[in-house]
Formats: structure tokens, sequence, C-alpha cells
């Protein structure tokens, strides 16, 4: 399933400009017409980016994102403003946590490059997430193999650091029987 942008805006033409923008990208395009709408979306779907216009009635882009970042922390923000200030572009970065600014009007090529930047970065940061807590299950089932078997998943090195490996055995059915005896359990019979 491809991941889901939210662009928010009080423009209804330019969020329909965006949707015709990029509606041959690879990720789906919603759109909503306040933060509130956006809140609601996100409440019912996974986003992947935010794009959020700064000034709009009820609630500006900067306090959206900082709820968006609070509630949803894999959610990548932009903001799309047409008034940029330093002020502006200084509570974007700081309370929002936003990872790009643009001002209006944008190029929607350039918009577009962020857009599958920030999509790719997201999926590989998901992903060592997910490698790192696997190797860390991974290391609690080696102690605990340890623990049951003392000695079975130490490594011997050389002063080079190299593996150092007994010698294999000379049959199959030798080799089997060592396996065996590492588990503590006996070969099965055939």
């Amino acid at each position: 399933m491809p991941p889901t942008v939210l662009f928010v805006d009080d423009d209804a033409n330019l969020l329909s400009g965006m949707m015709r923008t990029l509606r041959k990208e690879n990720f789906a395009v919603k759109c909503a017409r306040s933060a509130g709408e956006a809140l609601q979306i996100m409440a019912e779907t996974e986003i992947a980016l935010v794009v959020s216009d700064q000034d709009m009635p009820g609630m500006k882009g900067t306090d959206l994102l900082m709820r968006v970042r609070r509630f949803y922390p894999d959610t990548v923000c932009f903001i799309l403003t047409g008034k940029a200030t330093l002020d502006t572009a200084i509570a974007a970065i700081n309370q929002g946590q936003v990872q790009r600014f643009f001002v209006k009007p944008c190029d929607p090529a350039d918009l577009t490059v962020a857009i599958r930047h920030a999509l790719q970065q997201r999926e590989l940061s998901i992903q060592a997430r997910k490698l790192f807590k696997r190797v860390q299950e991974q290391g609690r089932v080696l102690e605990e193999i340890e623990k049951l078997h003392p000695g079975l998943t130490r490594v011997e090195r050389d002063a080079d650091g190299a593996i150092l490996l007994d010698e294999p055995p000379a049959d199959h059915d030798e080799f089997m029987r060592r396996i065996y005896e590492l588990l503590g359990e006996p070969p099965p019979t055939l």
C-alpha cells in the first residue's frame, strides 16, 4: 500500500492543484481545509507526510504540526506558507519539528522531489527501528540458549581475531552426533 501525503490548506484552489500535480506519483494524496479536518483524517488513516499551510483560521500550521509530532511521531512535517518570516521559520523548526519549509508559490517539481525523498527517508528509518528491535530480540534468544546450553554460543578467536573452528567430523553421522551432544539431546533413531 503506498504511503499517504496529507495537504492542509484553507485555499481550495491550491489543494485541487496539488491533487492534479501529484496524481501520478507513487503515493496517495489527501486534502484537508483545516487543522481540525486534518487531525480527523489522521485519526482514521495512516499519514506518512503532512504539508501544512501556516496561516489558517482556527489553528496555525505550526500548532497543527506540534500535535502531529506528539501523536504521530513517524509522520514527516512540511510547511508551505505565503507569509514567510524568520519567526515563522524558527517556530516551524523548533515547535513543529518541520523537516522542510516552502514559500508559496513554490515549484511543484521541488516539492514533489522533497516529498519523495522524505518518504524514502521515513521508510528507511522505520525499517532501521524494526531491524534494531529484531536484533535485540535475537540477542535475548541467544542469551536464553546460552543459559540452557553454556558454551554453545561462544566463539573462539585467535590473536588476529579470526574465528577458530574445530576440525570438522570425518562423516555426516559423526557431525550429527556432535550437534545432538551439544544440544544435550539423544540423536534420533532411524
